[in-house]
């Protein structure tokens, strides 16, 4: 019987959660993004400060589902993350993956998808911290690249998606390219979630037998110019992507031994 009623309680407080997550979104961009741009003119501080005020929400909302019984979490080598211009690559189990990352790092920056300019609920978050936006085609590279350069924490997902229930990740080369082609150290995070939850294709109310346990490890840095040593730019873009495959795998693996 207490199974039961914890299980429903979870799935009510993983709805609050959202709702909450979602009115937050729009109260920033109703209101506290008009304040920042009000009263800061110079448009590099005024993403400073909206990338901070995104950094603190995140962090409060994950401690609000800890404290709801949604999850439980766990960091590791996170004064990793705590230097300025770095490329961050990590794989991406579950749909809180990006709010874990911000959460942790003050100054960062991602690569979001267009339509969220225009959802109500995150176009205000994502105009206002000046997030790259991956609808710049063949600028992108460039774009993620002098966002790193400038003292920015660029957070991108290799996957593209979240991954299968099967785990059978596939990394796109664009993130090999852009640490290749900037010359950019790898920071390498391996995210854990179990039991799994919030993957690809799952609702929010299919909520796990029990609590959830989220672990986000982050690695040493990855120098990539190994990868370039005698190779044209394309044959290292493969063997770094297969080697950041590797990596995940090795360590999502560990996980469950």
């Amino acid at each position: 019987m207490r199974d039961r009623v914890n299980y429903l309680w979870r799935i009510v407080a993983t709805g609050l959660s959202f709702l909450s997550f979602g009115i937050g979104g729009v109260i920033q961009w109703l209101l506290i993004f008009p304040c920042i741009s009000l009263l800061v003119r110079d448009p590099q501080r005024r993403s400073l400060h909206a990338r901070a005020v995104i950094h603190r929400s995140f962090a409060l909302f994950v401690q609000f589902m800890r404290r709801m019984g949604v999850l439980t979490f766990e960091i590791r080598g996170v004064e990793r993350l705590q230097r300025n211009g770095l490329l961050i690559l990590a794989n991406h189990p579950t749909l809180l993956d990006v709010v874990f990352l911000i959460s942790l790092i003050p100054n960062a920056d991602c690569v979001v998808k267009s339509r969220l300019a225009r959802n109500p609920f995150t176009r205000g978050p994502v105009k206002a911290s000046g997030y790259v936006c991956n609808d710049s085609g063949s600028g992108l590279v460039d774009d993620c690249i002098a966002s790193v350069r400038s003292g920015k924490n660029l957070v991108i997902f290799p996957e593209g998606t979240r991954t299968p229930r099967n785990g059978h990740r596939h990394l796109q080369r664009g993130a090999a390219y852009i640490a290749l082609r900037g010359a950019l150290s790898v920071t390498p995070v391996v995210i854990r979630c179990s039991p799994p939850t919030l993957s690809k294709g799952e609702p929010w109310y299919r909520v796990p037998p029990r609590c959830f346990h989220v672990t986000v490890e982050v690695g040493v840095d990855l120098p990539v110019a190994p990868f370039l040593a005698g190779t044209t730019e394309a044959i290292a873009a493969r063997r770094l992507t297969d080697h950041l495959v590797a990596y995940f795998d090795t360590g999502c693996a560990s996980a469950g031994s």
